[in-house]
């Protein structure tokens, strides 16, 4: 099954991540796969955009199946091997409702998380001011304050056993610490971060150029 898969991807990218961490739990090792260069700008190249007109990464296809969005790659890779590997969407109604609120809600993360480390990648030089960075930067502090609250209730995002809120929010997250964010600030984020960075299907898709320089930015530090 996983020979019929193909997936584009770059190194450090949480949307191509969350693809690879799925890939991973639903048993779907030895899928084709191209690492590709933003820096080089390889994302927009005539390869990924015939199937991806926006040129963003992930690109994943599974046979003729094309899907362009990390949550859609998800949901569809659980949908489709239900019954392979971990098990990341709970039967029961009151469970499914918060593994649903918490992966939608992670985009709010991912948004905010991006407007400040990439905060000189997106704006240009002449755009940019000092308050907007602030502003930016208050806002992740009291979305991370949520963060915080809902980790007291369990050691996964969902409750007591992980679930497709893990797989599609854990990359948000180990940016955080990448990027130099204070464990005694968010200690409950970084207990969940230690929790999940040694699991057989995130250290299996850990980042390779964070392999190769363990250390990463301090951007966060002060947060």
């Amino acid at each position: 099954m996983a020979e019929d898969m193909h997936l584009y991807w770059g190194s450090g990218s949480a949307p191509c991540w969350r693809v690879m961490i799925a890939l991973e739990e639903k048993n779907l090792q030895g899928f084709k796969n191209t690492l590709l260069s933003f820096d080089k700008n390889e994302h927009k190249s005539p390869g990924v955009l015939a199937q991806n007109p926006r040129g963003q990464l992930p690109t994943f296809k599974h046979g003729d199946n094309i899907l362009n969005e990390s949550y859609a790659a998800c949901f569809y890779l659980e949908s489709q091997f239900k019954r392979q590997g971990s098990k990341l969407l709970p039967d029961g109604a009151a469970e499914q409702a918060l593994v649903y609120q918490r992966m939608f809600e992670g985009l709010t993360f991912y948004d905010k998380l991006c407007a400040v480390i990439y905060y000189e990648w997106f704006v240009p030089e002449d755009e940019r001011h000092e308050s907007a960075f602030k502003r930016n930067c208050e806002a992740l502090a009291t979305e991370l304050h949520l963060w915080e609250g809902y980790l007291q209730a369990g050691p996964y995002l969902a409750g007591a056993n992980f679930s497709l809120a893990d797989v599609a929010v854990f990359p948000s997250v180990a940016n955080l610490f990448r990027y130099g964010l204070t464990a005694v600030r968010y200690p409950k984020l970084a207990e969940y971060h230690t929790l999940l960075k040694d699991r057989p299907s995130v250290r299996a898709s850990w980042p390779p150029h964070w392999q190769e320089n363990p250390t990463g930015e301090d951007t966060l530090k002060d947060l």
